[in-house]
């Protein structure tokens, strides 16, 4: 007693990847609220930014200005850990 197979039409797809997009739900929460399999939707979404169908939504003004601080944000923290790394060599090198 094997299980059928479930189709989806194409539009279906569409419109559940373009919700997992527009909705900032991750995958999962949505392939549940849809009752699909999450991989299932997360191939979807993948193929579908792939082929350059998934549309992400633009970002605003306050979201880009976010987006520059926080990129900024996260070159000086690597700086610091990067420094901070060469320092505890070197202060490790020193004890015998």
């Amino acid at each position: 007693m094997g299980s059928t197979r479930r189709r989806f039409t194409p539009e279906y797809k569409a419109e559940a990847v373009q919700f997992v997009i527009s909705s900032g739900q991750p995958v999962a929460e949505v392939a549940r609220n849809l009752g699909i399999v999450e991989a299932t939707l997360g191939r979807w979404v993948t193929k579908a930014r792939e082929n350059g169908e998934a549309k992400e939504p633009d970002l605003e003004v306050s979201e880009r200005a976010e987006l520059q601080r926080l990129r900024k944000e996260v070159q000086q923290l690597k700086m610091e850990r990067d420094f901070l790394k060469k320092a505890a060599a070197f202060f490790a090198s020193q004890n015998p």
